[in-house]
């Protein structure tokens, strides 16, 4: 059984942005010589989520508008009380999950048709990181 870990960093340009990871996550793969198995994926940020669906632009700004109307920003949130003002993007994260488990076969992510995987940053514009964990043979 073979473990390897990377780490993957990113600054976005917006406060809330959706960014394809699929290719990174696929190098972290190819460098662990995996073959047969399985990745983890993890936001080690709580504003932050990793999901899989379809690389394309409607269906992210959908999503984007979608966790807004479901956790819009409120200055009401008890979170600020803390003299935070990220409560909505707590919310958001919860939405989307942080993490997600991709199989390995033939050294490849054994993707679906369609399937991507993406980090959605919901308190960006600052240096945030996400851990790849490959577990396999």
């Amino acid at each position: 059984m073979k473990t390897h870990t990377d780490y993957l960093y990113f600054t976005t340009k917006k406060q809330k942005e959706i960014i394809n990871i699929t290719d990174e996550v696929e190098q972290v793969v190819k460098k662990s010589g995996v073959k047969e198995g399985m990745v983890l994926v993890s936001a080690m940020h709580i504003t932050a989520a990793v999901f899989i669906n379809d690389e394309e632009s409607g269906i992210k700004q959908d999503f984007l508008e979608w966790a807004e109307r479901l956790a819009p920003f409120n200055p009401d949130y008890h979170h600020h009380q803390t003299g935070e003002s990220n409560g909505d993007a707590h919310l958001k994260s919860i939405l989307f999950h942080h993490e997600v488990i991709i199989p390995i076969t033939k050294g490849q992510l054994d993707f679906g048709p369609w399937q991507q995987v993406f980090y959605g940053e919901f308190d960006g514009q600052r240096k945030k990181r996400l851990v790849v964990k490959v577990i396999g043979e």
